[in-house]
């Protein structure tokens, strides 16, 4: 107890900085240094001897009084209204400006900035509960639930901030803007014109001039000239149009009028509304190339490799009357290009890409093979269903889709290609369906009429 007492007395006197008895001689401004260490001297309690003596100096502890800690703790944000957020904002730009470059206390002024900015922006853009499905303009929204993709706004050019905002995209041409934006769109959907109109534009870049246009955007209409004022004139490489910079993001597509024409697959700088028809159709099989450019396929060496196609369209009779072939569901090797199943005319843009590549030769190649194991090796009805050639009479079995072959164009009967363009008599099988057509009609004779 003694030695509770005498520590107790010990902090009144050099620790408290409330003590009241130090009070007279604290606030006399005449008091020297020795005034002040006797009073120090009087106040301290005696000591037994034995016990060590604790002398403090005058700030023997600090006790942080002279740091302001009733400062505001950085990132705790007091303004409520977007007013006071702004004037936060301009504050803290001041200070980052005022602060030495490259400094750690610059670099939270900036994450302290960015905080505000995104509170501000909450603010003008509350997350409120709105419909996921908006139909406006052909347009079918849908609102996204991805917070961490960063996306632009097709509408008011600006971040989308997901994490804050919210946002919507059309699952039909894929249009993106906020949530505020939609009331504002003036563009329908692009996938209502693939709908109603799937074609290409096949001229290289039909330009009509700007005067055509009335020196005016072709999507929006706003005022455009080629010296940028008031807006730059950007032209489109697929339409020969010219647009906005809100219409036009210099984005780059390949143009199927360059390829079918040029073989030429460079992209080139398309309107926004051009690239989003483009995507949209370039797995449409829409493109009669021998009709377009029947010369094409004399000089381009890659579409001589897809004369595969033409076998596998052979192929298929034996699969539909097949039932092993249905089970695998063999065809569906092809479900990217049915069109390589129903004919041999049709190309899409995609066919032509992956044809300069040498993607679409390797994939037909292996096709090619795995069907024609299945007729020739795995399946004993197909291979019924095989032809004998009737000029030479050997003891192989053909079939239309081999390369040493030719077919008949009005039986469908096969041969060896030798033996058909050496034999100058006519199609065996031809001559005995035409002379049982004839037995067929011929005049009843008397025994029937009796």
């Amino acid at each position: 107890m003694e030695h509770d007492e005498k520590l107790a007395r010990f902090r009144q006197v050099h620790l408290n900085p409330f003590n009241k008895q130090l009070g007279p001689w604290q606030h006399e401004k005449g008091a020297g240094k020795e005034a002040l260490e006797v009073a120090s001297e009087e106040a301290l309690p005696e000591l037994p001897p034995g016990e060590p003596e604790f002398r403090c100096p005058e700030r023997v502890m600090d006790l942080g009084l002279s740091e302001d800690h009733f400062a505001r703790p950085v990132g705790l944000f007091l303004a409520s209204d977007i007013q006071q957020l702004r004037q936060a904002i301009q504050e803290c730009k001041q200070v980052i400006l005022e602060l030495p470059e490259h400094s750690e206390k610059q670099k939270d002024a900036v994450v302290r900035l960015i905080h505000l900015r995104l509170k501000l922006q909450e603010l003008k853009d509350p997350n409120e509960d709105e419909p996921n499905i908006r139909v406006l303009l052909e347009h079918r929204f849908y609102k996204e639930k991805s917070k961490s993709v960063k996306q632009t706004c097709d509408k008011c050019h600006t971040v989308i901030w997901g994490l804050i905002q919210t946002w919507y995209t059309c699952t039909g041409c894929y249009y993106r803007c906020h949530s505020k934006c939609l009331n504002l769109i003036s563009k329908p959907c692009v996938r209502s014109k693939v709908s109603h109109q799937a074609e290409y534009e096949l001229n290289i870049c039909p330009e009509a001039g700007l005067d055509s246009q009335d020196y005016r955007c072709a999507e929006c209409r706003a005022p455009i000239s080629l010296r940028g004022v008031p807006s730059e004139a950007r032209q489109c490489d697929y339409t020969g149009q010219y647009y906005c910079s809100h219409c036009h993001w210099n984005d780059l597509a390949v143009i199927p009028a360059r390829v079918v024409h040029n073989w030429d697959f460079e992209p080139r700088k398309v309107s926004r509304g051009s690239m989003r028809y483009l995507a949209l159709m370039v797995s449409r099989p829409v493109l009669r190339l021998r009709e377009i450019n029947p010369l094409l396929f004399n000089y381009v060496e890659e579409l001589v490799e897809i004369r595969l196609r033409q076998d596998i369209l052979l192929m298929k009779p034996y699969f539909i009357t097949c039932r092993e072939a249905m089970a695998a569901r063999l065809l569906l090797q092809l479900q990217d290009r049915q069109h390589f199943v129903e004919n041999d005319e049709m190309y899409s843009v995609q066919d032509l890409l992956d044809a300069h590549t040498g993607r679409l030769g390797c994939s037909l190649a292996e096709t090619h093979t795995l069907f024609a194991k299945h007729i020739k090796l795995d399946c004993e009805r197909c291979q019924a269903k095989g032809f004998v050639c009737e000029l030479c009479r050997e003891g192989d079995v053909l079939f239309p889709f081999d390369s040493h072959t030719s077919v008949c164009a009005d039986c469908s009967a096969v041969f060896h290609r030798d033996c058909y363009y050496d034999n100058s008599t006519t199609c065996p099988r031809c001559a005995r369906l035409t002379l049982r057509k004839q037995s067929l009609f011929q005049e009843p004779g008397p025994d029937v009429d009796a």
